[in-house]
């Protein structure tokens, strides 16, 4: 099958209006284009980076949804009250509840959404600080983030929506000093100003901007990140502009698993854990819950003070997550013919690490772990050679504070008051996820608020 290539339009292109702005080209950015254009939307979506995707494209575990119909159909019941309940606990009782609801109520929907847009979500895993498989993901079992660019490209293409790469917004523009009414854009042509009845910031967060990092989470700012290097926080600089108010702001995810020994530092998908791995030490034993929040996780793997710890899964594990033939082409999964050969080739000790994968397969066999309580992820032992080990440290991936919005996404100012024609959703906004992100979120946040965004501004305009 050919490799799909979308190709952005040209900056001689771009029009002095229209109806709809949307600043970033990640799955925010796309989804709201797509249901906006639906709605009769004349919409421009403005990318400051080369590639399109933004962070979207690195996400690998899958996409939380609760009461949906993929859910059914492999014999799990499901309730979106228990999905609340999950998430609001995770994020530490600090979510902005109107917005969680709203998240968690359309969550099943905007699955069946993408399957209408051609994008099937057919196949279920569990992320850490869920009691049920909620993220869903391809068939193919692919990471989920590559899968839910490609395919909104797709049908952005066959809906001739006007998408631009290499194009900067470096201001936002009112009209009265009031309604927000246009952007400043810089191509390769210049700078332009192109005016709009209502402008999206879709821009990511800024968990790979060293100047924010070092404002708001100075203890953070020699951690390594996960995230694509645009993620620089720039919809809250353009938002802090108009006045905007920012929210929750120290809230910085570092998530557990991510292989920072190299130059690039990569995200090793929570999948892994979800579908059996488990965590050891330098001794050799495990040493957490594994499927516990990303925050527990995290303090559990510096609290080591050993250089980070290890992901230890076998090959049935691997069978079921296709991103890891991706992460041992690059060269991060080390291999062991069995256990001992294993621990040798990691500097393990040996002995421990087959008693600890012996006790695991024990926990799993008896659905009993005495040792963590650890209760999902527990489909299949470790027994499968070869096996399989990834060095693993906890990296900056997630910024969970951003522009205070509501659940209609509309943006408020320093004093509450909703600023008109200006809108934000996914990474750029804040409130969501409380101090503590679920791994699968990040993904419905996306399509859920992206769709959220498109009608309300729909919905406003066409009142006008």
């Amino acid at each position: 099958m050919a490799k799909f290539i979308f190709t952005p339009k040209t900056a001689d292109q771009l029009k002095d209006s229209y109806d709809a702005i949307i600043v970033g080209a990640g799955g925010t950015g796309l989804t709201a284009a797509l249901q906006a254009h639906e709605l009769g939307l004349n919409v421009v979506v403005l990318e400051k980076n080369e590639n399109l995707g933004g962070n979207t494209s690195r996400a690998s575990s899958g996409m939380n949804a609760s009461e949906s119909l993929v859910q059914l159909n492999h014999g799990i019941i499901d309730n979106n009250h228990s999905f609340y309940e999950e998430t609001l606990k995770g994020g530490g009782l600090l979510n902005d509840r109107p917005m969680l609801k709203y998240f968690v109520d359309h969550s099943a929907i905007a699955i069946s959404w993408l399957m209408e847009h051609e994008i099937d979500l057919t196949d279920l895993t569990i992320t850490g600080g869920m009691s049920k498989k909620r993220a869903h993901r391809p068939a193919s079992m692919a990471p989920v983030g590559g899968d839910l660019v490609t395919g909104l490209l797709k049908q952005i293409q066959k809906e001739d929506i006007d998408v631009f790469n290499n194009a900067r917004v470096t201001k936002l523009i009112k009209d009265d000093g009031k309604k927000v009414n246009g952007v400043e854009v810089e191509t390769k042509n210049g700078k332009k100003i192109v005016t709009a009845k209502a402008v999206l910031l879709a821009s990511g967060g800024f968990g790979a901007s060293k100047e924010l990092i070092k404002k708001y989470r100075p203890d953070l700012v020699d951690y390594k990140t996960t995230n694509q290097p645009g993620a620089t926080g720039d919809g809250l600089k353009l938002a802090e502009g108009v006045d905007a108010q920012l929210m929750q702001m120290n809230f910085v995810q570092v998530h557990p698993t991510a292989q920072t020994d190299h130059d690039h530092t990569y995200l090793i998908g929570e999948g892994v854990r979800g579908e059996g791995a488990i965590l050891v030490n330098k001794a050799g034993k495990r040493f957490v819950n594994e499927l516990d929040t990303r925050k527990v996780v995290s303090n559990a793997i510096t609290d080591l003070h050993e250089d980070g710890a290890y992901l230890i899964f076998d090959q049935g594990i691997r069978d079921h997550f296709k991103a890891i033939d991706f992460y041992d082409h690059v060269g991060l999964v080390v291999h062991g013919k069995d256990l001992a050969d294993l621990a040798k080739n990691i500097g393990v000790d040996a002995n421990n690490l087959e008693q600890t994968v012996a006790e695991w397969n024990s926990a799993v066999k008896n659905k009993d772990d005495i040792a963590f309580g650890r209760t999902t992820g527990m489909e299949r032992g470790i027994n499968e050679a070869p096996y399989y080990a990834i060095h693993v440290h906890p990296a900056i991936h997630y910024t969970m504070g951003g522009i205070h919005i509501t659940p209609e996404t509309e943006v408020l100012d320093s004093n509450g008051n909703v600023i008109e024609g200006l809108y934000a959703a996914g990474e750029v906004s804040g409130g969501l996820h409380g101090n503590n992100r679920i791994g699968g979120n990040s993904i419905a946040e996306t399509v859920i608020f992206g769709r959220q965004a498109g009608m309300q501004m729909a919905k406003k305009i066409r009142l006008r």
